[in-house]
């Protein structure tokens, strides 16, 4: 049985000569406590030293990621015959060996016991080895291995992603100012084509291709404009009330509108590199919330490194410190979400639950964001599966929500609960309120005497509120009587008015009828 041992300075083959000891991997270590004993149970067959440090890196990197390389390919093929064991130590290099070559691979416990105790002995095993030339291999083969596994690569720099989204954003702020600057320029000739047409880009399409509005009847706007709006543009055209412009005014509203249109298609050549960028640096981010929320997180925290350092809940309100900060000082309710707001599995919730999903979504996104910028991989498994995650919990809370609203419970009907209230020919209504039983209390004696000494002081304290009741409501009545007795003089007044009216109106009749008496005396005379 052979058995592989990698070390700094090339590739060691050696030859199992007791193959026994292997099983017993507790008298192994006593073999190997000097270089007679361990000549006697292993002996070196083959070795194959590296020429450079760059192939000494490129054999361990391979090592390191249990990859065949082909100059360990070369060695065994040439060293190891088909019908002999070979001992290795990684499981993985052991079943690419097997599966490549196809030779009988061995790999245990027992493998590692005996190549630890090679390893004691290794200088004097391999012959033309010596300790002070095998240390510094060993030390400047770990430095490269260690550089170029913190290698600068490019392919994850996020400055790119940061300055991508910046100019993104910028852009989509100057191309609304100059599409809004097309609109107001040329509505002076036609104001109706504004409501007409909506988007921007189109808009500018139009106008590069139309020129004055008198023109419109001639031309074919099917490759800008749909049926009905190229239809509603021409009629509208007839019977505009805009004025005429010159053709030096018309030739700088074009050169505007080539504007909008140029500065819209590199947006779009921007929005597909910061696309790939985010797909290369961030995947399982950007599986989760998307491109530009991902880019957007990643350049308001500066780097996808600071943004790993960060917990779930800085990430769930990053973006909304202002409010964050404004909510702390007025005592207010603070925010839930900030720039993970605009993700598209919070846009699906309803508002009741954009809470809960924001706190979810934040907390995957912490994990992803971690496995992008410290992990190895470039797959998004970790953000695939956090997204199936976070769609169950937000289809669980639609489950409740729909639940609620219909009042039925998912599953099968479960039986009504006992109640001897409800039962006989005439149930009770299920909401009827039960009578308080109060024999069913049980009151210790002391407590009892205590209540009934608390009855009895407040019957007394009731009987002696009633007589001083009583006195007060005749002192009250008193007062009414003399009250009602005070007004009696004027009635008293009142009276005597009325005799003297009575009085007055008798002597006047008096006076009346003897006026009469002597008129009727005359009258026979």
């Amino acid at each position: 049985m052979l058995l592989l041992f990698e070390t700094a300075a090339g590739y060691a083959l050696f030859k199992v000569l007791k193959e026994k000891k292997i099983e017993e991997a507790e008298d192994i270590a006593g073999d190997f406590q000097t270089l007679e004993q361990a000549q006697k149970v292993v002996k070196l067959k083959a070795f194959s030293k590296f020429e450079n440090t760059t192939e000494a890196l490129a054999a361990a990197t391979a090592l390191v990621d249990s990859k065949l390389s082909k100059g360990l390919k070369k060695f065994l093929k040439k060293h190891v015959a088909e019908d002999e064991k070979l001992a290795v130590l990684d499981k993985k290099l052991g079943s690419i060996v097997q599966e490549k070559l196809g030779l009988n691979v061995l790999w245990s416990n027992q493998v590692l016991e005996l190549s630890r105790g090679i390893r004691q002995q290794l200088t004097g095993l391999i012959s033309g080895l010596a300790g002070a030339d095998l240390r510094p291999m060993s030390l400047g083969l770990s430095h490269s291995l260690s550089r170029y596994k913190l290698k600068f690569s490019p392919d994850k720099v996020d400055t790119m992603i940061v300055q991508a989204i910046g100019l993104l954003d910028d852009l989509d702020k100057e191309l609304n100012t100059y599409a809004m600057r097309v609109r107001e320029w040329y509505g002076w000739h036609f104001p109706e084509m504004t409501k007409i047409v909506t988007d921007n880009i189109q808009y500018a399409k139009a106008v590069l291709f139309m020129g004055t509005r008198d023109q419109a009847q001639n031309l074919d706007f099917s490759g800008t404009l749909e049926e009905e709006v190229e239809g509603q543009l021409k009629a509208t055209a007839q019977v505009s009330m805009g004025t005429d412009i010159s053709e030096s005014d018309l030739d700088n509203i074009k050169d505007l509108a080539n504007q909008v249109i140029a500065l819209s298609e590199y947006r779009g050549q921007l929005f597909e590199y910061l696309r790939n960028r985010m797909n290369a640096v961030a995947p399982n981010l950007t599986v989760l919330v998307g491109e530009l929320v991902g880019a957007r997180l990643i350049a308001h925290a500066g780097s996808l490194i600071n943004l790993a350092k960060q917990p779930a809940s800085t990430v769930q309100i990053l973006g909304a410190e202002k409010a964050l900060f404004r909510a702390l000082k007025t005592k207010h309710e603070t925010p839930k979400y900030g720039l993970i707001y605009h993700a598209s599995l919070i846009g699906q919730s309803a508002p009741k639950y954009k809470g809960k999903i924001s706190r979810v979504l934040a907390a995957k996104c912490s994990l992803a964001i971690r496995v992008d910028a410290l992990g190895d991989t470039n797959d998004a498994t970790v953000g695939v599966e956090a997204r199936q995650k976070v769609e169950a919990r937000l289809r669980q809370l639609e489950g409740k929500l729909l639940g609620s609203e219909a009042g039925t419970s998912r599953g099968k009907e479960q039986p009504a609960k006992y109640d001897k209230a409800r039962q006989g020919a005439t149930p009770a209504l299920a909401t009827q309120p039960k009578a308080y039983n109060a024999d069913a209390d049980v009151v210790d004696g002391a407590a009892a005497d205590k209540k009934e000494k608390k009855d009895k002081k407040k019957k007394k304290a009731e009987e002696e509120e009633a007589p001083a009741a009583e006195e007060e409501q005749p002192k009250k009545k008193k007062k009414k009587v003399v009250e009602e007795e005070a007004p009696a003089p004027a009635e008293e007044e009142a009276p005597k008015k009325k005799k003297a009216k009575v009085a007055d109106g008798e002597a006047n009749g008096v006076e009346k009828a003897a006026k009469k008496d002597k008129k009727k005396k005359k009258a026979e005379e």
